[in-house]
C-alpha cells in the first residue's frame, strides 16, 4: 500500500516538473528575438505571406492559447519544423536519438562497473586501496573533453587502437530494429557489425564513463565504510567469512541506496557531457545535432534537445527512486513510518475536539 502510493507520488512529481519544463520553454521562445516565420520563410518572404503563415502556425492568438497548442503538439509529437534541416524536429530528433541512448546506454554501464569496483575495493583495504582511493580523488577533477582529447592523442593518434570519429566504419549497417549498432548487429547475423560498433564506442564511452564511475565510487566507497562498522557485519565476521564475502553477500546491499541515488544523478548530467563528447568525436547523435543547430539559432531543435534530456533526467532520477525504495527495507520502514505519524497528526486533534 505505501508503496504504491510513494511510486503514485513520484510519477506525479515526475508529471509535473515535465509540465513545468515545458513552461519554460515555450516562456523562452516567446521572448526569443527569433521570429519563427521570418527563420522559415527566409528574408524575401512578403507581408503577406508571412502573416499566413503566423495566422496558419496560429500565433495570432493569445499566449495562453499558443501554450496549450504547443503542449498538444508535443503530446502528439509534433515539436515543430527545424529553421536549419527545415525537417520535423521530431524526425530529426529519431534519426539522432538512437545513437546518443546507445552512447549514453553503454557509459552507464562502464560507470557502474567501474564505480562499483572502486567502491568496493577502496573501502575493502584490499592491496592497493590507498592508489585507488588516490585515482578517486584526482579522477573527479578531470573534465571530460579533456579525457576525450588524450584519449585520441594516445589511443588513436599514438597507438592507432580505436577510431578517432563516426559511430562505424563498416559499410551499410542495418538500420533496425532497435537503432543500437551493436544489437542490431547480431539480430542481423552481421557480428562484424557489432564488433565494430564496439571499437568506435570505447573511445567516447571511457570518456563519458570515467566521471560518473568516480563519483558513485566515492559515495560506495563512504557508504560501505559505514555499514562495516554495524553489528551484522561484526557476526559475519565472527563466523569466519573471508572479507570479500562479508562486502559481496552482506555489505553491499545493505550499502547501496546512496550509490543508487547518485546513479540516478550522474545518468541525468551524463547527457550533458554526453553533449560535449559527441561533438569531439562526430558521433551522430542529439548532442552533435544541437552543435550545429546552435550557430543557426535553430530554437525549435534546441528545444527539442532540451525537452528531450529534461523527460530523460527525470525519468531516470524516478525509476532510481522506486528501485532505492524496493532495494532498502529501511527506507520502506521510513515511509512507513512518516506516513503513520501524519496519520496520528491528522486525527488527535480530531479526537481531542470529540
Amino acid at each position: 500500500m505505501y508503496v504504491s502510493m510513494f511510486i503514485l507520488k513520484r510519477i506525479m512529481a515526475a508529471i509535473a516538473i515535465i509540465a513545468g519544463l515545458t513552461l519554460v520553454l515555450f516562456i523562452l521562445q516567446a521572448v526569443s528575438k527569433t521570429n519563427p516565420v521570418h527563420a522559415m520563410l527566409g528574408a524575401g518572404a512578403t507581408q503577406s505571406a508571412i502573416h499566413a503563415e503566423e495566422v496558419k502556425l496560429g500565433l495570432n492568438k493569445p499566449l495562453i492559447i499558443q501554450y496549450f497548442r504547443y503542449l498538444h503538439g508535443i503530446i502528439t509529437g509534433n515539436l515543430g519544423i527545424s529553421y536549419r534541416t527545415r525537417r520535423p524536429v521530431a524526425s530529426d530528433l529519431a534519426t539522432y536519438l538512437p545513437a546518443t541512448l546507445e552512447l549514453a546506454f553503454y557509459s552507464l554501464i562502464l560507470a557502474i562497473a567501474i564505480g562499483t569496483m572502486l567502491g568496493v575495493l577502496s573501502a575493502g583495504r584490499f592491496r592497493g586501496a590507498g592508489i585507488i582511493k588516490g585515482v578517486l580523488v584526482g579522477g573527479a577533477s578531470v573534465p571530460q573533453f579533456l579525457l576525450a582529447i588524450a584519449g585520441l592523442l594516445f589511443l588513436y593518434g599514438r597507438f592507432h587502437l580505436l577510431p578517432a570519429t563516426g559511430r562505424i566504419g563498416v559499410p551499410n549497417p542495418p538500420t533496425g530494429p532497435t537503432g543500437f549498432y551493436t544489437i542490431d548487429g547480431i539480430l542481423n547475423g552481421r557480428l562484424g557489425v557489432t564488433l565494430d560498433a564496439f571499437k568506435y564506442l570505447a573511445l567516447p564511452c571511457l570518456s563519458v564513463a570515467i566521471g560518473p564511475a568516480v563519483s558513485i565510487g566515492r559515495v560506495l566507497r563512504g557508504s560501505l565504510l559505514e555499514t562495516m562498522n554495524s553489528d551484522f557485519i561484526k557476526t559475519a565476521n565472527s563466523k569466519g567469512l573471508s572479507r570479500s564475502k562479508v562486502i559481496l553477500l552482506h555489505g553491499l546491499r545493505n550499502s547501496i541506496g546512496p550509490a543508487l541515488s547518485m546513479t540516478g544523478l550522474q545518468a541525468g548530467l551524463m547527457f550533458a557531457g554526453v553533449v560535449v563528447i559527441e561533438d569531439v568525436f562526430a558521433w551522430p547523435g542529439i548532442g552533435y545535432y544541437t552543435a550545429q543547430s546552435i550557430p543557426s539559432g535553430d530554437f525549435p531543435a534546441i528545444a527539442g534537445v532540451t525537452l528531450i534530456l529534461g523527460v530523460g533526467y527525470v525519468l531516470i532520477n524516478t525509476i532510481v527512486d522506486i528501485a532505492q525504495l524496493i532495494a532498502d527495507p529501511r527506507l520502506r520502514r521510513m515511509e512507513m513510518g512518516g506516513r503513520l505519524k501524519a496519520n496520528s497528526r491528522i486525527k488527535t486533534p480530531t479526537a481531542v475536539r470529540l
